[in-house]
């Protein structure tokens, strides 16, 4: 794209932002921005000075927000895909481009009515077309506005490769994965610490005959017990969700919260697993306490918040890779469990959106290779990435 054809669109979109100085609370944001001659000249085509995904509509697509710092390390301590955290260190900040999808999921939890049960949202799509950024961007949604996040990226990790399988010690037919749920548990503490304090325990729970944790204690010393006490991990993670689920629906009380169930490869709750037992034989999914207690998160029998799942190819661990479709990756058994949930496509960048990326690599430096900032050459990544996210991504790292 030429600079002559560039710049009557920096004209429009600066118009549009003075048109809202009149508007919402929103607005106000944007009066700001234009007020400050910095500030206005680096406006883009590709960038958006509104930064608070509350915010944000139709008129943002395809436009890159800046994730505050702070955020990136309290949000996101895990669930960010790893090739972004590498953009995130080569680039100096973390963007995420706003899309329809995440709009639309926004828009969804905003007119929800959350005195009824919780409700299934679902983001499929091909590989590599931002379902996991989706999810990302509607968490940092869910967080600005104050919910409590429950944040299960890559469940597929849980279903493979487990480093250490231990026989449950509150039920002898499971399995617990106690360095998988100390990890999630430090994660689920460094996002949610405003609320470790302020929820207090309904239950009393028994680790051993020396140690247990009281009624009415906070949920942080809860937490604390499960990332000191390695071997009692995985059924802290069973003790946190329960009193999520019993204390998420007391919205109308001045210690309620709404509560954020997203779940970035859903489909691994069901299916088959690579983890062996000691007799070579295969570990089912419901044998994994983890597996079993997030099963009954997903389960819309609770109040006060939302479940929001992606579908990972990769979380897919013995189905075509060509499968993308819910019907495909869930299975029979996690179709039936999810049912009924609101799909939610990804599909590949548009054209706008593919611009918006292509400009923002060129901004950044990414696209170093002459020939990668010529029209031929912009065709030529088209034609080799069929614009799709992640291909993209992959492609322009070498030019």
């Amino acid at each position: 794209m030429t600079l002559h054809r560039l710049f009557p669109l920096r004209l429009r979109q600066t118009i549009a932002q003075v048109r809202l100085l009149h508007g919402s609370g929103c607005g106000h944001q944007l009066e700001e921005v234009a007020m400050e001659p910095e500030l206005r000249k680096e406006t883009s085509v590709f960038r958006t000075q509104v930064n608070d995904p509350a915010c944000q509509s139709e008129r943002h697509l395809g436009q890159y927000y800046t994730l505050p710092t702070s955020h990136l390390h309290t949000i996101f301590p895990h669930g960010l895909p790893a090739r972004y955290q590498q953009q995130v260190k080569t680039f100096n900040e973390g963007c995420v481009m706003v899309r329809q999808p995440a709009l639309e999921l926004i828009s969804y939890l905003k007119a929800a009515d959350y005195s009824k049960p919780a409700v299934r949202y679902l983001l499929y799509g091909l590989k590599g077309s931002g379902k996991t950024m989706s999810l990302c961007h509607t968490i940092h949604y869910c967080s600005t506005q104050g919910w409590l996040v429950l944040h299960i990226p890559d469940a597929h990790l849980w279903v493979k490769n487990c480093k250490e399988l231990l026989p449950s010690s509150y039920h002898t037919s499971r399995f617990d994965q106690p360095i998988e749920a100390s990890n999630w548990l430090r994660n689920f503490r460094t996002t949610n610490e405003r609320f470790l304090s302020k929820i207090k325990l309904r239950q009393r729970y028994t680790w051993t005959k020396r140690e247990s944790t009281e009624k009415g204690s906070p949920l942080g010393e809860l937490v604390d017990m499960g990332v000191s006490r390695v071997k009692s991990s995985s059924d802290v993670v069973g003790a946190v969700l329960k009193e999520l689920r019993l204390q998420a629906a007391e919205t109308e009380e001045s210690e309620g919260f709404r509560l954020a169930v997203a779940i970035d490869g859903v489909n691994s709750l069901w299916g088959r697993t690579t983890i062996k037992k000691e007799d070579k034989s295969p570990v089912a999914p419901e044998e994994l306490t983890l597996i079993h207690n997030l099963r009954k998160m997903i389960d819309n029998n609770w109040c006060g918040g939302a479940v929001i799942a992606t579908l990972s190819q990769t979380g897919s661990l013995y189905s075509p890779s060509s499968a993308y479709l819910p019907k495909e990756l869930l299975g029979e058994e996690g179709f039936d469990s999810m049912d009924p949930f609101i799909p939610v496509p990804v599909s590949n960048y548009s054209e706008k959106e593919f611009e918006s990326c292509y400009l923002y690599y060129l901004d950044r430096h990414w696209l170093q290779h002459p020939h990668s900032k010529t029209d031929e050459g912009k065709k030529e990544i088209i034609f080799l990435s069929n614009r799709n996210p992640s291909v993209l991504e992959r492609l322009c790292a070498f030019l």
